[in-house]
């Protein structure tokens, strides 16, 4: 039989991502609910990086996102 990447554990597809995404993860592991600007504050890291990061992420299954309550323009990430 042959697994699918939903059947793998959230660490082992982390593994296989880049290490801007690894660091975005990290960050969001400490700090839950933050947007793009303030996580490309946390990592320092460039805006296109940070967007780049969270799109891998998603498409894993490893990031939820949602629509800011103060700013509905904004989304606000969290760790699945």
């Amino acid at each position: 039989m042959s697994t699918t990447s939903t059947d793998e554990e959230p660490v082992g597809a982390l593994e296989d991502m880049p290490p801007s995404a690894k660091l975005v993860a990290k960050v969001l592991e400490y700090n839950d609910g933050l947007t793009q600007k303030q996580l490309a504050e946390e990592t320092l890291l460039p805006d296109r990086t940070v967007r780049y990061a969270l799109t891998r992420l998603e498409e894993q299954n490893l990031v939820d996102s949602r629509f800011s309550f103060s700013d509905a323009r904004k989304r606000v990430y969290t760790l699945s």
